[in-house]
């Protein structure tokens, strides 16, 4: 199953609030928080801009998503994904 896991970064003394968007194989892309958009919609972005990035062929048009573990982002995954026995 392929997880997308995204996360809300503080500002810095250099930079403003970043959305980062990540996986476990490796895949990273983070972007400006945009202000204008509601809060899951900004994770969103993040993740529509991780899979453009690195031209992935993953249909992000019915995923599904939900809070992450540490209450700091969210998990989004595909609705295809499911366990099988």
């Amino acid at each position: 199953m392929i997880a997308i896991h995204t996360k809300r970064l503080p500002a810095t003394d250099t930079r403003g609030t970043r959305i980062k968007a990540f996986t476990n194989s490796g895949f990273s892309f983070t972007i400006p928080y945009p202000y204008e958009l509601s809060y899951e919609a900004c994770h969103f972005e993040a993740v529509k801009g991780l899979i453009e990035k690195y031209n992935l062929e993953w249909d992000f048009s019915d995923m599904r998503y939900g809070d992450s573990a540490d209450g700091k982002g969210y998990v989004f995954c595909f609705a295809k994904s499911k366990v099988t026995a």
